[in-house]
């Protein structure tokens, strides 16, 4: 007699729409403390090190240390993230993913009132709410991902056209469609973010709450 498998569900965290919101969020974070928050990217670490490792070789000690604030602060975030993943992973009132996105929305929410005498705190909050999302949401469709980066979605992305160029696998094509949308998304929103954050100024960070409570409330969905 035939069997009929039943379709496995796919986490909504897994989807490309809810990442989509994320990517987005994640462009226009790093946007913001770059453009409004003294010239520090968020999460693009490896920049903030480059910036850092000038500043220090230049003898600009206090110019150094804004950017290796941050820095820990991002490392820390993942360790929080770790953290609360093995503490609620077990939750069932509320998905632990859930969860961190609601502390990412309370940190840049308290961000967008924090003068411009505290860039280094209101950059280092940011930093360590990038990195809850970073280490909370890595993968999308199946593929292993950064939301908050390009670099590493880049070299999956080309290494992938590069796969099918030679085996002709069609779901390498898809693998890297998925890479690239995400870079793409991620551009949007730093582009929206680099021109609206001179605008609205430190509170455009509020901005970031709202697309995470969509991600939020997608995750509420029924998972399909």
């Amino acid at each position: 007699m035939q069997t009929h498998k039943r379709p496995t569900k796919r986490q909504v965290s897994d989807t490309m729409l809810l990442t989509a919101f994320l990517a987005f969020s994640g462009g226009f974070q790093d946007a913001y403390t770059y453009t409004v928050r003294n010239h520090v990217f968020a999460n693009a670490q490896t920049g903030n090190i480059v910036l850092m490792s000038t500043k220090f070789l230049a003898g600009d000690f206090s110019g150094g240390i804004r950017y290796l604030f941050p820095l820990f602060a991002f490392a820390g975030g993942i360790f929080a993230a770790e953290q609360f993943e093995g503490k609620f992973k077990q939750s069932r009132r509320l998905h632990w993913r859930q969860g961190i996105l609601l502390v990412e929305m309370l940190l840049l929410g308290f961000v967008g009132f924090i003068g411009t005498e505290w860039n280094l705190e209101a950059n280092m909050l940011v930093s360590f709410a990038c990195a809850l999302q970073v280490q909370a949401f890595r993968k999308v469709n199946g593929n292993a991902y950064a939301s908050t980066m390009c670099i590493g979605n880049l070299r999956s992305g080309t290494a992938a056209v590069s796969d099918f160029l030679r085996t002709k696998n069609r779901s390498q094509l898809e693998r890297a469609l998925y890479y690239f949308g995400v870079i793409l998304i991620f551009g949007l929103g730093a582009g929206v973010g680099g021109n609206l954050s001179p605008i609205f100024g430190i509170k455009a960070v509020l901005f970031c709450p709202l697309f995470l409570a969509v991600g939020v409330l997608l995750m509420f969905a029924e998972e399909r």
